[in-house]
């Protein structure tokens, strides 16, 4: 059964506040603030018609929005704390159908991913409501490459409905812990490599992202299998971060910068 062709809208959260590691979200890699790195490497997934920035309105992340005036990205900003009302209102304006969350601090996005992810989206029959490459029965990709795809009718149900002020602040568990209501599906890959820390949540995290983007020179269009045979190269590189605490799956399905 062929579907109407559907709308697929990227939304990158990324504020300045972070408990962990303030500014994160413009810190320098390789040249380039993080944000730019990330939202580079997504742009390039062939599934996207579009690709937004969802920031607050505070003052503190003016400084999120005049990076994406500058170069040229869609900006949304909304909610500072609800930010599944910032994810909706920015996939109204943007006409989305199909929404893909993303979270600003993971500058090792894969495009190709990002596009495994949508395909299954939308080619399942019947239709999934969510899939995500990370859900609290496992996950097979690093930390990192997190991506979640949902359609605006899930979303919007969840922006009507949800109460629970964890449900507003981390946008898709009102989804995917209601498996009666809603049809949700985990993304694997084929081997496990969910013990890589891929992510920007620390410095040690910033140093192990900078190293790799060094090691491609500067490029951004390596892929993660890339990165991967870089980390079996030199085991060093995951002793870096190894030591950083990775918070359990609902701590860690918040978004990086509303940390």
């Amino acid at each position: 059964m062929s579907h109407p062709r559907r709308r697929v809208v990227a939304i990158v959260q990324a504020r300045m506040g972070s408990t962990r590691l303030p500014g994160k979200v413009l810190a320098d890699i390789a040249g380039q603030p993080m944000l730019v790195r990330e939202v580079e490497r997504a742009r390039r997934a062939a599934t996207l018609d579009e690709l937004v920035v969802a920031t607050t309105v505070e003052q503190a992340d003016d400084a999120v929005a005049e990076l994406c005036l500058s170069r040229g990205y869609l900006c949304y900003r909304g909610h500072p704390t609800d930010v599944l009302d910032r994810y909706y209102r920015a996939a109204q304006e943007h006409r989305a159908d199909v929404i893909v969350r993303l979270t600003g601090d993971c500058p090792l996005i894969d495009p190709g991913v990002i596009d495994e992810a949508v395909r299954a989206f939308l080619e399942s029959e019947p239709p999934y409501d969510l899939v995500a490459n990370r859900l609290a029965e496992g996950r097979t990709f690093p930390i990192g490459l997190d991506t979640e795809v949902c359609s605006f009718e899930a979303l919007e149900a969840a922006w009507r409905e949800a109460a629970d002020p964890y449900e507003r602040e981390h946008v898709l568990p009102f989804i995917y812990e209601r498996r009666g209501r809603f049809r949700v599906q985990l993304l694997r890959g084929g081997e496990d490599f969910g013990h890589l820390r891929w992510t920007v949540d620390a410095p040690e995290d910033l140093e192990v992202v900078r190293r790799v983007f060094e090691h491609f020179g500067r490029r951004d269009d390596f892929t993660w299998l890339d990165v991967l045979d870089l980390f079996r190269q030199d085991p060093s590189l995951a002793l870096l971060n190894a030591s950083v605490e990775h918070r359990g799956f609902r701590e860690a399905h918040l978004g990086p910068e509303e940390r």
